[in-house]
């Protein structure tokens, strides 16, 4: 049976719906679900372009592993990623000290992405592969128009939230 989550920009009053992938990522997907609902503040990416995501304490023990990977992904693809604390604590990355981001468990990146040409690659880092686990079927045009706001307003109070769908 097909199951399903939204994602929202709360302060912006925006949502969409996407389909979780179990087929191509069942341990991701379990992960995920199981540790609904979700919510955190909202950053746009730097580096890897048109990507929306919020920093989460660490869910999956055990982590999901990779599974159905992509450092490519595409309009619409919602995407896992898992990182340990030294990965993403670099002052140059703009997060705030008491964030999810410089937690001594690391953190889970839980990102959706709305436009073209999106590549995971980091200066420090290198390449960056996520695990694609659901796909946006409903709403992604509306979810695009506001993340282009974010990018270009700012993210300041906004938080981007992951439930379970009805």
């Amino acid at each position: 049976m097909a199951r399903y989550i939204t994602i929202t920009l709360d302060k912006r009053g925006v949502s969409c719906r996407a389909l979780l992938l179990d087929d191509q990522a069942p341990r991701t997907c379990k992960a995920v679900w199981d540790s609904l609902p979700q919510s955190g503040s909202a950053y746009h990416a730097k580096y890897a372009r048109n990507e929306v995501y919020t920093l989460v304490p660490p869910f999956a023990e055990p982590k999901p592993g990779r599974e159905n990977p992509t450092v490519t992904p595409i309009p619409g693809d919602v995407v896992y990623f898992g990182f340990e604390a030294w990965e993403i604590g670099n002052p140059a990355y703009g997060y705030d000290e008491g964030s999810e981001a410089h937690s001594d468990q690391g953190a889970t990146d839980l990102a959706i992405f709305y436009g073209r040409n999106n590549l995971l690659i980091n200066g420090d880092a290198g390449w960056v592969p996520g695990n694609v686990f659901a796909s946006i079927t409903e709403g992604l045009d509306e979810m695009a128009a506001a993340a282009q706001d974010l990018w270009l307003r700012g993210v300041e109070g906004e938080t981007l939230s992951f439930a379970r769908a009805e």
